[in-house]
């Protein structure tokens, strides 16, 4: 009998070319499905996941499935999969899902955090893992340009000129900046992202913070369509996909 194994995994970005497979380069997917292809003697297993990361971008609750023959418990798969993958990977849970669960068409919304740390001095042992911006930022202000990206809006302005996806409609939930000393923390919420949606925001946001323009401007942004008017794009390395929700309830009161 085929089961469908939903796991919810946490890798370091910094040494990956991205999650998706690709010919050549490390990979997440890659990894995965080497360590299911041994533990299925030699058949190809397929990975799907909640949606794909850049290189250098993290994940602390990127969400696959898979289906498998095996019968193993959850807690087992648990087990054997982090004896086998490299210690960028480690699997957080693991769970039987029913037939109809897909890792990315059951979604309902997906949380990302980027981190940026705004001390003067660089944090060589942070480098990996936020971007650095050593200069006076206005939180208020930032909350503002942030609380006008809420709701049901048109983000081409605000998506890699590259980006293949014509329907550029999202609804953002939540975005909001968390200060921790010099530590800052972006989160959003939303029903998708689009390419490098938000690093761009990050990098506008960052923008206003610091002066360049008003907090006003993201309606502007909005209305213009335009990526060439939005700020730069932030660096992979501060991004996290941190959570992915499958039931409304569950980010409602967020």
């Amino acid at each position: 009998m085929t089961r469908r194994m939903k796991c919810v995994i946490a890798y370091d970005g910094t040494d990956f070319s991205g999650y998706q497979v690709q010919p050549g380069k490390r990979t997440v997917q890659g990894e995965l499905e080497g360590v299911l292809k041994r533990m299925h003697k030699g058949s190809d297993v397929r990975v799907a996941a909640s949606g794909r990361t850049d290189a250098g971008v993290h994940a602390y609750g990127q969400v696959i499935h898979f289906d498998t023959p095996l019968a193993l418990s959850p807690e087992q798969w648990k087990k054997a999969l982090n004896a086998q993958l490299p210690d960028d990977i480690a699997v957080r849970s693991v769970d039987e899902a029913d037939s109809t669960f897909h890792a990315r068409f059951s979604a309902k919304a997906k949380e990302y955090r980027y981190n940026v740390w705004t001390a003067a001095e660089r944090d060589v042992f942070r480098r990996y893992y936020c971007a650095w911006h050593p200069y006076p930022l206005h939180i208020d202000a930032m909350n503002e340009a942030l609380g006008l990206l809420k709701g049901t809006h048109d983000f081409t302005s605000f998506c890699s000129a590259k980006t293949a996806m014509e329907d550029r409609v999202r609804t953002i939930y939540h975005a909001e900046i968390e200060a921790d000393g010099p530590m800052l923390q972006f989160r959003f919420i939303g029903t998708g992202f689009l390419y490098n949606m938000v690093r761009i925001i990050v990098g506008t946001v960052l923008e206003v913070g610091q002066g360049k323009r008003p907090p006003a401007d993201i309606k502007s942004l909005l209305a213009a369509k335009d990526r060439r008017l939005a700020g730069p794009t932030a660096p992979a390395e501060g991004l996290y996909l941190w959570h992915v929700y499958y039931d409304r309830e569950s980010f409602d009161h967020k």
